[in-house]
């Protein structure tokens, strides 16, 4: 019981840790870069582009090309279940029941029927994934955004969503629940399937990190596009890049 109460304070911690740092800077509903810290930034992106070339990219290809493709979308299949049980808290905190039974319906059939979801039958059975994280969580309940940030290691961020990096880490019941060595099994499949992804997506990842030029600036936007669209803050203006050429027009021919 004790060690119980540890971990829902370290849960309790991490939420208010997550709120005070979200809630600085910009509007609830940004519609521009804020980047107050980019000198620091772009360092943080020197380094993390130095270690996806001499590190990441590497051992993608390894993995890519080493581990068979079925192979790959189990351990991408299992990962993706493990998360689930966060999801669940997650759309429960934002007030999502639906989304909530829909991704605790899709880890019971994953998990019973699935082989502890390395097979994915949820989806052929039509159950999608509701995707929910705390950085999600803290813009649903009024958290704004806060400043562009770079995490080493991790990449492109925000305040808000790196207060709920923070957070989730806790938010998994699965972390609780299982004991070692089993525990040890999602966040090894997570990297694994990271690695996958890396390798999937190389030729999208190598023309923004070392073709273009300002892979800082051009992270930064795809960054804050995708994240802005998944969490509904976002508008036809929103993101007026200050790095972006206004007479780079590209017209039919």
């Amino acid at each position: 019981m004790q060690f119980i109460d540890f971990k829902a304070g370290r849960v309790f911690f991490a939420a208010i840790l997550g709120l005070s740092v979200a809630g600085c800077s910009v509007p609830d509903q940004p519609t521009e870069i804020h980047d107050p810290y980019e000198s620091t930034n772009r360092r943080v992106h020197d380094f993390n582009r130095n270690l996806d070339r001499t590190i990441v990219r590497p051992i993608s290809e390894v993995y890519g090309e080493g581990v068979p493709g079925r192979a790959q979308q189990g351990i991408s299949n299992f990962a993706a279940n493990a998360s689930l049980p966060s999801a669940f808290v997650n759309a429960i905190l934002q007030g999502d029941i639906e989304g909530a039974g829909q991704n605790g319906f899709r880890f019971v059939v994953n998990t019973l029927i699935g082989f502890a979801g390395i097979l994915d039958p949820a989806t052929e059975m039509g159950i999608p994934e509701e995707s929910a994280d705390f950085g999600e969580t803290l813009a649903v309940w009024g958290a704004a955004e806060g400043a562009y940030v770079e995490l080493p290691v991790l990449g492109p961020s925000t305040q808000r969503d790196a207060a709920g990096r923070i957070v989730d880490i806790f938010t998994n019941p699965l972390s609780y629940a299982l004991e070692a060595p089993v525990n040890a099994l999602p966040p090894i499949a997570g990297a694994a399937s990271r690695f996958g992804d890396r390798y999937r997506f190389s030729d999208t990842i190598d023309s923004v990190l070392y073709e273009s030029a300002d892979s800082y600036a051009q992270a930064r936007l795809l960054y804050l596009q995708s994240r802005r669209f998944e969490v509904g803050q976002t508008n036809d203006d929103a993101l007026i890049d200050p790095y972006e050429d206004p007479y780079d027009t590209v017209y039919d021919e």
